[in-house]
């Protein structure tokens, strides 16, 4: 009896890891890190935003932003969250 899924094409690839897959894998995973450290960011910035235009409107003048683009940015926070 003849086993055929011993020289199938995707164990050579389990069986060890080209250097190269795993630094990318590594990258992505980094990558994928710094996409949701940004995005927490953004919506850290989006709620300070939103605080700072209820309880001292006055401060978004002094930061150089316009009423209408804090309403803009404030926007993009999930409905869940505004």
């Amino acid at each position: 009896m003849t086993n055929s899924f011993a020289s199938a094409p995707h164990q050579a690839v389990r069986r060890g890891t080209p250097v190269g897959q795993a630094s990318r894998r590594r990258y992505s995973l980094a990558t994928l890190r710094n996409t949701i450290a940004a995005w927490r960011e953004r919506t850290r910035y989006r709620w300070d935003l939103k605080r700072i235009s209820e309880v001292n409107p006055h401060l978004i003048d002094d930061i150089g932003l316009t009423r209408r683009q804090v309403e803009d940015e404030i926007a993009k926070l999930p409905f869940w969250q505004r």
